[in-house]
């Protein structure tokens, strides 16, 4: 019983609505971060990233949850649309690098076509005044593995090659998310 608790209770925090506070025209902050893909970690740069074009920073609860898993594979599916677009796309979570190297390789999810980064101690979400709950003592993913974290809200930002915000979503399913970041960015790459 405990543990049906602990599972309707994480599934609850990982489908709250996102209230994030930053929102379009406000300039992101700038961040990096130990990120993988494919299994191999690497530095993540933000200020890098937006030298290539547009930046699609999409924050997420957990790895292996099932709200995240359904978004990092159809991001994984998507990711020639995006490229093809101009834009690179980062998962970002509250997760260790050493369960995101399992993740970001995993072909039922990132496929090691979606890289995904690091941010343990919830400092990237609070900049960008995405919502961090904390972590609760014994809730485990689909593979049977302790979390053992906080979980930042599931909100994704557009950005522009300049910084600023272009679109924030958040508080809708996790494949609709990924479906409405990609309209946003080809909207950007149409002049919108």
């Amino acid at each position: 019983m405990k543990q049906l608790l602990l599972g309707f209770l994480g599934a609850a925090v990982m489908a709250l609505p996102a209230y994030a506070g930053l929102g379009v025209g406000d300039k992101a902050p700038m961040f990096a971060a130990r990120a993988s893909l494919a299994g191999k970690p690497f530095n993540f740069s933000l200020h890098d990233a937006l030298g290539k074009g547009p930046v699609v920073v999409y924050f997420y609860p957990s790895a292996y949850t099932k709200g995240c898993d359904i978004e990092a594979h159809t991001f994984s599916e998507m990711m020639d649309k995006f490229k093809a677009a101009g834009a690179t796309v980062v998962g970002v979570s509250l997760d260790s690098i050493d369960r995101l190297n399992d993740f970001s390789a995993d072909p039922n999810y990132c496929a090691g076509k979606l890289p995904v980064a690091s941010d343990s101690q919830g400092t990237i979400a609070k900049s960008f005044d995405v919502m961090v709950h904390a972590g609760r003592a014994g809730l485990k993913d689909v593979r049977g593995v302790e979390i053992g974290h906080g979980f930042a809200e599931r909100t994704t930002f557009v950005l522009r090659p300049d910084g600023t915000i272009a679109a924030t979503i958040g508080g809708v399913a996790p494949a609709e998310n990924v479906h409405k970041t990609l309209a946003a960015v080809e909207a950007l790459k149409h002049g919108g």
